[in-house]
């Protein structure tokens, strides 16, 4: 990093958007966009754990994208399983923890069984968590937590706001501090709905793919401008 940041969010989420735009404008298929986003991932990983960050967590897949034409949804699970495949020993060997939320059983069993794999081996890292967030959807998470609430016969009255947190896919992640959505789209797309709530927010003018460290740099330095206030009032 090119300056010390005093102030540096623990769970940084990030949703990779701009591939395809990435691609036609250099004339190349969807599918190179977002083969060039995958190989920016190891990029982003080194310099969050460069910059301290714990927890980081990559929207690669919603549960809206299964309704892509069938072509580009085969070819995100064929850079899915390359990436787990190729970069898993890596992230080990450099102490990342791998986890994924969301449904691993959509995934063909072959694919599924590497992400399992990958989370068994790193299980025990404490450098960085690299969570997936792969056929995921905010929504769908607060209904699945709703739904083995009442499997668990947990009566209304004594529901809270900490029951839910605890049902969901994120259980043991803090909420993120700070969500970064690359190509300057400005929408939530139905990610962390739940843990977002709190959460700033980034929007930078560039395409995953050109989503680089220095741009990382300069999100983590804004963010460490900002006031917090949670609902209350300025501590400046």
């Amino acid at each position: 990093m090119s300056e010390i940041i005093r102030r540096v969010p623990e769970h940084v989420g990030i949703i990779m958007d701009g591939n395809g735009r990435w691609a036609k404008a250099r004339g190349l298929p969807r599918l190179a966009g977002h083969r060039a986003g995958t190989k920016n991932l190891r990029r982003i990983i080194r310099a969050a754990a460069n910059a301290g960050i714990k927890h980081l967590t990559f929207y690669a897949f919603s549960t809206e994208n299964w309704s892509r034409p069938e072509e580009e949804v085969s070819g995100l699970m064929g850079l899915l399983g390359e990436f787990i495949e190729t970069e898993t020993p890596e992230l080990h060997k450099e102490g990342a923890r791998l986890l994924h939320i969301g449904h691993l059983e959509h995934l063909e069993p072959q694919l599924r069984q590497k992400i399992e794999n990958a989370i068994q081996l790193t299980k025990n890292n404490t450098r960085i968590d690299v969570i997936l967030a792969f056929s995921y959807g905010g929504r769908d998470e607060i209904v699945t937590a709703v739904r083995k609430i009442v499997a668990a016969g947990i009566p209304a009255e004594e529901i809270t706001q900490q029951t839910l947190s605890d049902s969901m896919f994120t259980v043991g992640i803090p909420d993120p501090d700070l969500i970064i959505r690359t190509s300057g789209e400005l929408r939530t797309s139905n990610f962390l709905t739940w843990q977002s709530v709190y959460s700033e927010w980034a929007f930078p003018q560039v395409f995953w793919p050109d989503f680089d460290e220095a741009a990382l740099d300069e999100v983590l330095k804004e963010f460490a401008n900002r006031d917090r206030r949670f609902g209350g009032l300025s501590k400046k």
